[in-house]
């Protein structure tokens, strides 16, 4: 049986979303995850199919089984929180936080989320990955 991947879209200039990568990145031990700038042409495709603004940057998405007919999409608090869940020890204790009711979560989220480039920084282009984890990058 194949292995499910998850697609994570982020903001390819947001030095947080690249943190996130980067973070993700070396914690995905079952190799779960894969990768796609929102300004690249896999995102862009894939929030077309679901009704989304391609160029509203202001979060980051899961798509859930992305490979398979039955892919699923997740955005904001509910996208983190599914990513940290499949870390595994200690990261997957993230889950907890699932009982704070979404009206709580979401405005947080959304706090930072505006905030990210005054708070964090922005490049002038998307940074590319390292070589030896660039074929989990999709364009």
């Amino acid at each position: 049986m194949t292995q499910l991947r998850h697609l994570i879209l982020y903001d390819g200039v947001c030095a947080l979303c690249n943190w996130l990568a980067r973070f993700v990145l070396p914690r995905d031990r079952k190799d779960w995850f894969r990768y796609a700038p929102l300004q690249g042409e896999t995102a862009r495709g894939f929030l077309r199919t679901y009704g989304k603004n391609p160029d509203d940057l202001d979060t980051f998405y899961v798509i859930a089984d992305y490979e398979t007919g039955a892919p699923s999409m997740l955005d904001r608090d509910r996208a983190a929180l599914f990513v940290l869940a499949r870390l595994g020890f200690p990261w997957n204790l993230a889950v907890v936080f699932r009982i704070i009711p979404r009206f709580l979560r979401r405005p947080l989220y959304n706090l930072v989320a505006r905030r990210r480039y005054k708070w964090f920084g922005k490049y002038d282009s998307c940074p590319l990955p390292a070589q030896e984890v660039r074929h989990k990058f999709l364009p």
